[in-house]
């Protein structure tokens, strides 16, 4: 069986999942979905869950490239990135809004608010995600703070802040069905980085 069928079933169940959730989509459901019949998908995958954790590791492929790569380029100042990366959330919540008629959210935010009591080991790879995001806005903070754009601010702490305020963000606009929301609140990153900023 090619490697061509494992991704399609992956990007099934990412489809598939990210529009629903991962209680109300079954493995017959993502193979319907895929083209593919359910021998196939266990010969890839052991169990959904299996199957949920290739399919994190893709969409954090897929946000890499397409998100956080081209938000946190050095092409502009470090505390700039921030907003660069917010307005590229709009962006794609809005799309999201004009195909479906609804703000979609986070993909990793959502599994995270409905797994993370359910299951452990998807839980630990929720969570090893939102790390290296973490890490990502810790070491640009870093940078800020190197170059003297900001002061006195502890850069891990900060990092857990702005983590914590842009699922926020995502997921109000996600309730409220509102991108327009992510805009609104973008200034607010200021204030969660002092007022020399």
């Amino acid at each position: 069986m090619s490697h061509d069928t494992r991704e399609k079933i992956i990007q099934s169940a990412s489809e598939l999942i990210y529009a629903s959730s991962y209680s109300d989509v079954g493995v017959q459901t993502i193979c319907n979905h895929a083209g593919v019949k359910k021998g196939s998908f266990y010969h890839f995958f052991a169990s959904k869950r299996e199957l949920v954790l290739a399919m994190i590791d893709a969409q954090n492929e897929q946000a890499k490239n397409a998100i956080l790569d081209p938000s946190f380029a050095s092409d502009i100042p470090p505390l700039e990135r921030f907003t660069r990366f917010l307005e590229t959330m709009y962006q794609l919540q809005m799309q999201s809004k004009n195909e479906c008629n609804h703000v979609l959210g986070c993909p990793i935010g959502n599994l995270a608010l409905e797994m993370s009591t359910r299951d452990e080991i998807l839980r630990q790879k929720l969570e090893s995600t939102f790390e290296k995001m973490k890490q990502l806005f810790k070491n640009t903070l870093q940078q800020a703070l190197d170059a003297g754009d900001i002061s006195d601010i502890d850069p891990d702490n900060s990092a857990d802040a702005l983590l914590a305020y842009f699922e926020g963000v995502i997921l109000l606009a996600k309730t409220r069905n509102d991108p327009d929301i992510i805009r609104k609140l973008t200034p607010n990153i200021k204030g969660l980085l002092l007022a020399s900023y």
